[in-house]
């Protein structure tokens, strides 16, 4: 307790920090992924992943340069808007910034091809992992996507069978 004011001392505002330990500052661009047209539809993923990236920039002198938003299958290796964010990303010397890893690649090989440019990227939900930390992470999201896969078509068949 402050003696001279008999208040306790305020909390100073914590300001998430960037990769490097610092208040987050410069350009970003955002990259929101769902799955089906329901998901997109029902908007909850999207405002989810919008609300984890605004809550981790918040704070610090920076800029959100653009936002992407992509209605496909994580097992998808062309998009045209993540194309079309990186490209934004190289033209602005933006990071490209995720809710989530597996919003960008559930693909070891495409994960590790976008380590390998000149992008800079950061999942929210990870933001200061290691490159190996990175396509280990991948390798998981690959699975799930595989194993995913396979819940639905075993789903589907049981309905067939069932008429």
């Amino acid at each position: 307790m402050n003696d001279q004011l008999g208040a306790e001392p305020p909390i100073p505002e914590v300001v998430p920090p960037d990769t490097a330990g610092e208040p987050h500052k410069g350009k970003y661009v955002a990259y929101y992924r769902v799955s089906t047209l329901k998901q997109e539809q029902s908007g909850l993923g999207l405002d989810a992943q919008r609300e984890t990236v605004q809550s981790y920039l918040n704070g610090g002198k920076w800029k959100l340069v653009g936002e992407f938003v992509e209605v496909e299958s994580g097992a998808v290796q062309v998009r045209e808007q993540l194309e079309a964010a990186k490209e934004l990303c190289l033209k602005t010397g933006a990071t490209l910034i995720v809710a989530k890893i597996d919003r960008l690649y559930r693909d070891v090989e495409f994960t590790a091809a976008l380590m390998k440019t000149d992008i800079k990227f950061v999942a929210c939900d990870m933001p200061h992992v290691s490159d190996l930390t990175i396509h280990i992470l991948a390798a998981v999201a690959q699975e799930e996507r595989r194993l995913t896969s396979e819940r639905t078509k075993a789903a589907l068949a049981r309905l067939k069978a069932q008429g």
